[in-house]
């Protein structure tokens, strides 16, 4: 299953990480030099949740800022008493 939510569009996305060495020019240094490139991957906050889909509750990968917006409709608590249902 990929990982994109699909309310927002988010998704894997790819990047650089860094990395320098040396100290800064106004601590006294000669500057920070950069040493290196690696590929990386920024993932999306993807969540497994449950929500009200078409009137049914379903279970949907969404992203945190979905959930965040108000996309997402999640189902009301139930209000269940083990007690009252075997009288």
């Amino acid at each position: 299953m990929p990982r994109v939510c699909p309310f927002t569009g988010k998704k894997t996305r790819s990047g650089r990480k860094y990395a320098h060495r040396g100290k800064a020019k106004h601590l006294g240094g000669v500057g920070i030099k950069t040493t290196g490139k690696t590929k990386r991957k920024f993932k999306a906050n993807i969540q497994r949740v449950r929500a009200v889909i078409n009137g049914g509750v379903r279970r949907i990968n969404v992203s945190a800022k979905a959930i965040r917006m108000g996309l997402i409709v999640k189902p009301p608590k139930r209000d269940y008493n083990p007690d009252e249902a075997k009288e």
